[in-house]
């Protein structure tokens, strides 16, 4: 075994330019394969000061004939003040195509989930991509997520193992479309985890859960990482959608490619301040997919969403089980929709609901995102998501109906305008079911006008309101929980997206 040492990041960095801050330390070499088929290891040791990029690169000089590129790390974790954070520090490889913003030469990351990988023709460690070793200048993506007052101190573990390459398995994807009941109602979870990011999952435990959730779509979402597209065809069944896509998971906020294509990789390596994101959100979209940015007002760190909105095509709202910081979502998102009709616009940031799950006893499908959409298939769903036709449920016990009409028999569903002069009576009727002891709210660009007595105990019940769209632009429906106590609302069983009134 050869040691080297980095001692601190300044000795022998090279501050780089093109992906967020980044600098890249000294490169580590290997001799040359010499005939040998043996492993051959180096071991690499130094510490990161607080305020450290957020990107740090270790160079490797691959030689010809690597069958195997292997890396385990570790780091210290000093005790750190109440208060403070102390240190986690994330790892990924790039292949000898090089770290430029765009990912061409990214080959995995599994952030701060696990403490070794490896990398080889005919095979890889979830979350990294399966393919040919070749010789050059590979990259170990060092993330110090946070770093203590006292520095980070790590440790990486290289090592190549020489001898023939494997061949590289041809991806098979799963189907586009599944066995849907024509135009409907269908349920999805669009983020959760698997062991192919920071998940407990596998990818059967969640086509399972899925299925006994009541679910008819997911969407796979790992963190900065595509590696489990390729894994989830032999998951599919007829009733059940897989849409593949990602959670972009940058430093100023998460975001899910929903539904792109098969095998398309997001880079996140970059903030706010940079002005990169339209450029990776119009990529989404050319490959199939939706922009939603996650759980916007999440507490944890680089969770809150700091993009802007203006590149959304829907956004989650409620994340998991439900929180204060989704009550600040919902309100978030409802200020944005009284925005749009104040300033005239038609256009509009639909609402949607995941469960992120990630291991038990995270719950699958809590909540979930019900589509109306022409058929189960990748199109039809992401058409009917982004069109706002959709509500949100804690499970597949809830269901709702939620429509607008005037007197002359105009209607209009979820998502949907109802063409009404501004004096027009307007009848909003809500049908609930699943939902005992709720209470139904019904909220316009004024504010909370309606809330109903509790439902019975069958959880089944009508609300229906009066209104014009004089006095209300748009009405959205909410389904509450009882509250626990006080004035404040109980925490949401389902909502609705708006349905929208007038000329």
């Amino acid at each position: 075994m050869c040691e080297d040492d980095h001692a601190g990041i300044g000795r022998r960095a090279v501050f780089v330019t093109g992906a967020a801050t980044a600098l890249t330390l000294a490169t580590v070499s290997f001799a040359s394969a010499a005939g040998g088929t043996g492993p051959r290891t180096r071991t690499v040791r130094g510490t990161l000061p607080p305020g450290s990029p957020d990107f740090v690169y270790v160079p490797v000089e691959v030689p010809r004939g690597v069958r195997e590129i292997r890396v385990a790390y570790t780091y210290d974790r000093p005790t750190v003040p109440a208060g403070t954070q102390g240190n986690a520090l994330d790892i990924g490889l790039f292949d000898e195509r090089g770290t430029e913003l765009g990912g061409r030469g990214f080959r995995g990351w599994s952030g701060g989930a696990r403490t070794e990988f490896f990398v080889r023709a005919d095979a890889a460690t979830p979350g990294y991509v399966p393919g040919p070793v070749r010789e050059g200048t590979w990259h170990i993506a060092l993330g110090p997520y946070t770093v203590a007052p006292q520095g980070l101190s790590y440790e990486i573990t290289i090592t190549l193992t020489y001898g023939e390459q494997g061949e590289t398995p041809r991806p098979v994807y799963p189907p586009e479309r599944a066995r849907g009941r024509g135009r409907a109602w269908y349920r999805g979870d669009c983020h959760l985890h698997s062991e192919y990011s920071d998940g407990r999952y596998t990818l059967a435990e969640i086509a399972e859960l899925a299925r006994a959730a009541g679910l008819d779509f997911i969407n796979s979402s790992e963190h900065n990482t595509h590696s489990a597209h390729a894994h989830w065809a032999e998951h599919a069944v007829d009733d059940l959608l897989i849409l593949l896509g990602e959670e972009v998971t940058t430093r100023n906020g998460h975001v899910v490619a929903l539904g792109t294509d098969p095998g398309t990789f997001v880079d996140w390596r970059y903030r706010a301040r940079d002005n990169r994101f339209g450029r990776f959100a119009r990529q989404i979209r050319r490959a199939g997919g939706l922009v939603v940015p996650a759980h916007p007002h999440a507490t944890c760190i680089g969770c809150n969403w700091k993009f802007g909105f203006g590149e959304a095509d829907a956004v989650e709202v409620w994340n998991g089980a439900y929180t204060p910081d989704d009550e600040v979502a919902l309100a978030d998102w409802d200020g944005m929709l009284v925005a749009s009709v104040r300033d005239g616009r038609r256009d509009w940031i639909p609402a949607m609901g995941s469960s992120d799950s990630h291991r038990s006893p995270d719950v699958i499908g809590r909540p979930q995102t019900v589509v109306l959409a022409d058929d189960l298939s990748r199109e039809a769903i992401q058409e009917g998501i982004r069109a706002g036709r959709s509500y949100v449920a804690e499970s597949s016990k809830l269901s709702l109906s939620f429509t607008a009409s005037g007197g002359r028999g105009e209607h209009a569903g979820i998502g949907e305008r109802l063409r009404v002069d501004a004096d027009t009576p307007v009848t909003v009727r809500l049908e609930v079911t699943g939902a005992p002891r709720c209470t139904v709210r019904l909220v316009t660009d004024q504010g909370v006008l309606f809330t109903s007595d509790p439902l019975p105990v069958s959880g089944t019940g009508t609300v229906e309101w009066r209104t014009t769209a004089s006095y209300a632009a748009y009405v959205r429906a909410e389904v509450r929980h009882e509250a626990a106590a006080g004035p404040l609302p109980g925490a949401l069983a389902a909502f609705t997206n708006p349905v929208f009134l007038g000329r």
